[in-house]
């Protein structure tokens, strides 16, 4: 048994309150279970309950058993002075504050068949351990806690855009710029686009705005793709000598560092995403007058704002992949659903951090809308969910599921699981105790 099932039972009242009694048999009723502490000290603060007409306010806390009190060194730490109850599955000692003070330590008097259902949400061999039980779920009450989960997966995303913020000087451009240079990666080249950012600071590139081919010779140099060698075919290829050319100049005013050209990877890649293209991509983005990140803030209309992304690489690119390799020509425009990517995880989380910076529900709101006016992922997570019958008609939606999956079904945080929580305290059937295959179910309530 794990102590946070113990919790998740005190927090939402699932004993049998009549039999909750302290050591002279009266019953304790609990006026207020108090607010749930995931920190360091008691379990739950500010709770009250009444015993004998008489209210008491203070500190809650759980254990498995009563010993881990004193296991935990609370009987040392002048914290738990203020606790008016140790609620435990198992009496096996006294236990006493910093000041000698005996404390009511009960027994929770609770049902096994919630830890039976509980025991079979976490032992399930599914990620989606309640995927069988989805169709019992209310739709509206699903939808609510998915658009919770996608508030919660854009809360930490804003953590890791003012991590960037602030590593930056509080530079907007900046932060935008080395977000939107991670997500150009798509995972494969995440960690040569990230240090090419680096590398290459948007206070230089901002200088060459109103010329494109300095900012791809910036680029292309600086990332190590004209390095003498990678590219067989480019040493008598014109446009490839001509970038060589001006980085070298301009490399020398600012003295650059390269990252390794061999650190990009262009096996198992579609073509179209070959870091050569999506780094004129880039480039076409970054020559935008007055910084990409200010014209990202002024869009008012999704329309406007995807104007900004669906960008082509540079004229060069429509009959190459590689330098110096020609291939069948047509445009290299970022697609829409590259372009989604890209919103969903760089543009829309950096406006909404913006937002927050500034304070303004305004800006935070538009940057949700803008989400949900934006086409759901297409990727493993989201057709796993689809299997099951949970589809997404939008990004908010599919960021929500995102979020349960990885961060709840994954980890098995059933308890703190909106759907999880339902189904243990009402639920549908569950398996039979002998085919759980973690945790056995111990009969240990009540034990003294």
């Amino acid at each position: 048994m794990k102590e946070e099932f113990l919790h998740y039972l005190w927090r939402y009242g699932l004993f049998d309150h009549d039999k909750l009694l302290d050591n002279e048999g009266s019953i304790i009723e609990v006026v207020s279970p108090g607010e749930y502490n995931r920190d360091s000290g008691p379990d739950f603060f500010n709770s009250r309950l009444r015993i004998g007409g008489i209210e008491w306010a203070g500190n809650i806390e759980i254990h498995l058993k009563a010993s881990d009190f004193n296991s935990h060194r609370h009987n040392a730490d002048p914290a738990y002075d203020n606790i008016i109850l140790h609620v435990v599955a198992v009496i096996d000692a006294r236990v006493f504050n910093t000041r000698q003070e005996e404390i009511p330590t009960v027994l929770l008097p609770v049902s096994e068949e919630y830890y039976e259902k509980y025991l079979s949400l976490v032992n399930n061999p599914y990620t989606i351990a309640c995927q069988s039980n989805l169709k019992d779920i209310d739709q509206l009450f699903l939808r609510h806690w998915l658009g919770s989960l996608a508030m919660e997966r854009m809360g930490e995303k804003t953590g890791q855009v003012l991590k960037i913020y602030s590593e930056t000087g509080n530079d907007w451009e900046e932060t935008f710029y080395r977000l939107l240079s991670r997500y150009f990666g798509f995972r494969v080249n995440t960690g040569p686009f990230e240090m090419l950012a680096s590398a290459l600071p948007f206070r230089i590139i901002r200088k060459h705005s109103d010329n494109i081919f300095q900012i791809e010779a910036l680029l292309f140099g600086t990332a190590g793709l004209l390095d003498e060698g990678l590219f067989r075919e480019a040493v008598r290829d014109p446009y490839y000598l001509d970038l060589l050319k001006e980085y070298k100049i301009l490399s020398a005013k600012y003295s650059l560092n390269k990252v390794h050209g061999w650190l990009w990877k262009f096996s198992r890649l579609r073509p179209a995403n070959f870091p050569t293209v999506r780094i004129s991509q880039l480039a076409a983005m970054l020559s935008v007058s007055g910084g990409i990140f200010s014209k990202a803030l002024e869009a008012r209309e999704m329309t406007g704002l995807r104007m900004l992304f669906g960008v082509t690489a540079s004229g060069y690119w429509d009959d190459h992949f590689v330098f110096g390799k020609k291939c069948r020509p047509y445009p290299k425009t970022a697609g829409k659903q590259a372009s989604d990517l890209l919103l969903i995880n760089a543009v829309i989380p950096a406006i909404f951090a913006f937002g927050k910076v500034r304070d303004s529900a305004e800006i935070c709101e538009r940057a949700i809308s803008f989400l949900e006016e934006t086409a759901p992922e297409d990727n493993i997570i989201t057709s796993e969910w689809e299997k099951i019958g949970i589809s997404a008609d939008s990004a908010f939606i599919s960021q929500g599921l995102l979020q349960l999956r990885n961060s709840y079904c994954r980890r098995r945080r059933c308890l703190e699981c909106r759907i999880g929580s339902r189904l243990i305290s009402v639920g549908a059937p569950f398996r039979r105790e002998e085919e759980l295959i973690l945790e056995p179910v111990k009969k240990e309530w009540g034990k003294r």
